[in-house]
């Protein structure tokens, strides 16, 4: 999977969480594993894990911020959550995505691929993004404006667990979750480094002007979850 290829309508997904963060709307939360399984596993809670899902996968828009963290934070607390996984589908949707212009044809082909590689890998931002566009070039606006607000609010939901320092870094479950977000601000990874105490580094090609090196994103969660599944690994 080529993850440091960017898409216009993610980074406008990315640059409106930036914007929210900065007027103090997306306020940044440190992320209590202990409690959102806590919440997650609650079927009285506004947040137990089926309740959310639901919401997730139907066409509900109101579904809060807080709603999403305890969704995304929970799903490593699933049976089926892999923090490795990857759709077979995935890079045949990737082909067809960029090979452009697309036909109705390859569109239908894309929203039919990343649909089954989305139910393989709930959270697979890029092909979220794949199906958003093959909706939107079919003039489905409507359809793609629901599947624009899922990826927006996941997006806010990474950006509000730090800063991407290493005081404050973001906090994600699953590896190109980091990648995506790099490339999400505009940057190309140049490095990764594995760090103590659960911390990865990613150091991005210079921009002129600015003085970023690199990000910080903690992925303790994720590889407690790996060694207990893939001891082997």
């Amino acid at each position: 999977m080529n993850i440091r290829k960017i898409s216009l309508a993610v980074a406008l997904a990315l640059v409106a969480a930036l914007s929210l963060a900065a007027q103090g709307k997306l306020p940044i939360k440190k992320v209590d594993f202990n409690h959102v399984k806590e919440v997650i596993e609650n079927p009285n809670s506004i947040y137990y894990y089926p309740k959310l899902m639901q919401s997730f996968l139907s066409n509900d828009t109101t579904l809060t911020l807080e709603g999403y963290r305890n969704l995304y934070y929970g799903y490593t607390f699933q049976e089926d959550y892999n923090p490795f996984r990857e759709s077979v589908y995935a890079n045949v949707v990737e082909q067809l995505y960029y090979k452009q212009p697309h036909s109705r044809a390859e569109c239908d082909s894309i929203e039919k691929y990343a649909g089954l590689s989305l139910r393989d890998n709930i959270f697979d931002l890029n092909q979220m993004q794949f199906f958003i566009v093959s909706l939107k070039e079919k003039k489905k606006y409507a359809r793609a404006a629901i599947r624009q607000f899922r990826l927006d609010r996941l997006i806010a939901t990474i950006m509000s667990s730090g800063k991407g320092t290493k005081e404050e870094p973001w906090v994600v479950i699953a590896p190109e979750h980091e990648y995506n977000i790099v490339n999400f601000l505009g940057y190309v990874a140049t490095d990764h480094q594995v760090l103590d105490d659960g911390l990865e580094y990613i150091t991005v090609e210079q921009k002129v002007g600015k003085q970023t090196q690199g990000f910080y994103f903690d992925v303790r969660r994720m590889m407690e979850v790996a060694a207990l599944k893939f001891p082997d690994l």
